[in-house]
């Protein structure tokens, strides 16, 4: 592919605080308040008898707040991992959810800390217990707010919403050139690499790159990366991420621009969704469950992802520098792979007439829109519903 394609291809990895990093914040904050505010001069001087008695219930009253964050946390894992499948962690990986305890943390720490400091005194500011209760309501708050999004994490439809959007959005960023006939294409860069990255360290899964950064550094070595490893991949120590052709860049330069993590993330892995989707509906014909209305469900949003790539270009992963010469290749799933997660699965273990009716239906209104070349893919499927329980002899 010779065409210059835009270098938002992937949006640069966006550096979030971690969990415990979030914590570490909270819990500073909440003991510097817990020192600094009990000595301010007390404009409306409160008994420090009562005070610390206040404080010491608020403090000690949130760590049930905390327990009850991680209970809830369990719980729906467990429901999650039981009900849909073992790779489905939005509630686990819901911002709210650790920033609540983080909160949860500082507030006992402050409430502690500004009972100890104020209880050898005659008297405290009132700012010191209204403080506490302030803190103590917006920490309420957030229990709701993380009651509800646990209640909502297991549900499915709410779930299959979550999956769609999130898949739709990396979609939207990644495909946004018309279809075109790409079965003849040269292939990039020489046979022999000048050099190779591998993968240091325990088992991982590769997450993210930085598009931009790989760019401009191939451009300042003259030289072409190439990506053996898609996104989502799982890597063993030595396993090749990546072969530098032309010129040769040092490997410690490239790795700072890769993320890996423990399971597969939504940010940049385009096939995450669908092999969400997928597991949903396995589990849902299986004969332990054999729910296939939660399949026609997981099916018909699969259908809704594959309708936004059939009259797409997929074959993009050829990002080129300011001057238009290539410089990242990154291998991303073909038209055949999408249909594979999204389908052939189902298709080769359902007897369920509701799921196979289904089938047919999406397999024929997406063939009706896709370009002829991706007809013949689809139309093998369709043969293989069409014939019905006939086919498992195959």
């Amino acid at each position: 592919m010779r065409e210059r394609v835009p270098r938002t291809l992937f949006r640069r990895p966006r550096r979030r605080l971690r969990a415990s990093a979030v914590q570490v914040v909270c819990a500073s904050a909440g003991l510097a308040a817990g020192l600094i505010l009990p000595g301010l001069p007390p404009t409306v001087a409160l008994p420090t008898k009562d005070v610390t008695g206040a404080l010491f219930t608020i403090g000690f009253g949130v760590l049930g707040l905390a327990s009850l964050i991680f209970s809830l946390l369990f719980l729906v894992m467990q429901f999650a991992a039981g009900t849909f499948s073992l790779r489905l962690t939005l509630f686990r990986d819901d911002p709210i959810v650790w920033r609540t305890f983080a909160f949860a943390v500082g507030l006992f720490i402050y409430a502690i800390t500004a009972a100890l400091v104020v209880a050898h005194r005659g008297e405290v500011s009132l700012t010191v217990p209204v403080l506490a209760v302030l803190l103590a309501l917006v920490a309420a708050l957030l229990m709701r707010t993380v009651q509800i999004r646990a209640f909502v994490s297991i549900q499915l439809a709410p779930c299959l919403n979550v999956i769609n959007r999130r898949t739709r959005r990396v979609l939207d960023i990644v495909y946004t050139q018309p279809y075109q006939d790409d079965s003849a294409r040269e292939p990039l860069g020489p046979p022999s690499p000048a050099s190779s990255v591998r993968r240091h360290g325990g088992p991982a899964r590769l997450q993210e790159i930085d598009v931009p950064a790989l760019v401009s550094l191939a451009a300042h070595h003259d030289a072409v990366i190439v990506l053996r490893a898609p996104i989502g991949a799982q890597l063993f120590d030595g396993d090749l991420l990546a072969d530098v052709h032309h010129h040769a860049i040092p490997e410690r330069l490239l790795l700072r621009h890769f993320r890996t993590g423990a399971e597969r993330a939504f940010a940049q892995d385009t096939a995450f969704g669908f092999r969400l989707l997928a597991d949903i509906a396995l589990r849902a014909v299986s004969v332990a469950i054999n729910d296939p209305v939660t399949a026609v469900q997981a099916l018909d949003h699969a259908h809704d992802l594959l309708r936004r790539l059939v009259g797409k270009a997929l074959d993009v992963g050829s990002v080129a520098d300011a001057r238009g010469r290539i410089r990242l290749v990154i291998p991303l799933p073909t038209w055949e792979d999408y249909l594979h997660l999204a389908f052939d699965e189902v298709i080769a273990v359902t007897r369920s007439p509701m799921v196979q009716l289904r089938l047919r239906d999406l397999l024929r209104s997406l063939h009706e829109e896709a370009p002829p070349h991706r007809q013949d893919s689809i139309a093998a499927r369709l043969r293989l519903v069409e014939a019905g329980p006939a086919h498992e002899d195959r």
